[in-house]
C-alpha cells in the first residue's frame, strides 16, 4: 500500500472520529424528559388580553414571602427579563412584556418557576405549543435534565413554566414541580382583580 493511500486514511479516520466526538460530546440546550403543557380555557377570559389586565407583574407578587420556601426546597435566586426571548431557546415568545423567573434548590431537587405576560390567550398557546417541541426555557439553575419533569399553562395572556429535576426520586420530583406550579396561582388573582 503506498504512504498516500495510508495518510489519506487515516486523516479520513481522524476526521471522521473527530465529528462523531464532536456530535456526541456536544452540550444542546437542555429539555426535560417529561412535559405537560396546557392551552389557555375560558375560565380565564377576563384576562385573555393584555389590555384587560395591563398592570405588569411584580417579583413580590409571584414570588411572595410565603413562597420563599415550597416543599424541600429554597428560593435561590429571582430575575426579570424584559426581553422574554432571553429566557428562552428554539422557541419566540412573540407580544411578551416581561417575564419572571424563579430558581428553586433543595438538597436532591432543583427547579425553576417562569411566568411570561403576552399579549393575549393566542399568543400564550402559541407558546406553549413551541415549548412542546421548537425549544424550552432555559436553565435559571443547574439540574440534570435525564430524568426532569416540566409542565407549562396557558392562562389567559400569560404563560407559566416549571420545571424540576436532579437526584430525587420520582414521588419526590413530582410533589417538587406540584409545588412550584403553584406559583401560577397569580394569574388567578388577576381574574379576580379585572373582574
Amino acid at each position: 500500500m503506498s504512504r498516500r493511500v495510508v495518510i489519506s486514511v487515516v486523516v479520513a479516520n481522524v476526521v471522521v472520529i473527530a465529528a462523531v466526538g464532536w456530535l456526541w460530546l456536544r452540550r444542546d440546550d437542555p429539555r426535560p424528559a417529561a412535559f405537560h403543557g396546557e392551552s389557555t380555557s375560558a375560565f380565564y377570559a377576563a384576562i385573555d388580553t393584555r389590555q384587560n389586565d395591563s398592570k405588569p407583574l411584580t417579583t413580590q407578587e409571584v414570588f411572595t414571602p410565603a413562597a420563599q420556601t415550597l416543599g424541600t426546597m429554597r428560593l435561590d435566586s429571582t430575575q426579570e427579563f424584559t426581553d422574554c426571548d432571553e429566557a428562552l431557546w428554539g422557541a419566540s415568545a412573540m407580544g411578551c412584556t416581561q417575564a419572571l423567573q424563579g430558581t428553586y434548590k433543595g438538597s436532591t431537587v432543583a427547579g425553576q418557576f417562569v411566568i411570561f405576560n403576552l399579549s393575549d390567550g393566542r399568543a400564550a398557546d402559541a407558546l406553549v405549543a413551541a415549548l412542546r417541541k421548537d425549544g424550552f426555557v432555559r436553565q435559571g439553575i443547574l439540574f440534570e435534565a435525564a430524568g426532569s419533569r416540566a409542565q407549562a399553562r396557558a392562562m389567559g395572556h400569560y404563560v407559566t413554566v416549571s420545571w424540576v429535576g436532579g437526584p430525587a426520586p420520582a414521588q419526590e420530583l413530582v410533589a417538587a414541580l406540584v409545588a412550584l406550579d403553584g406559583l401560577g396561582r397569580v394569574a388567578q388573582g388577576r381574574i379576580v382583580a379585572a373582574t
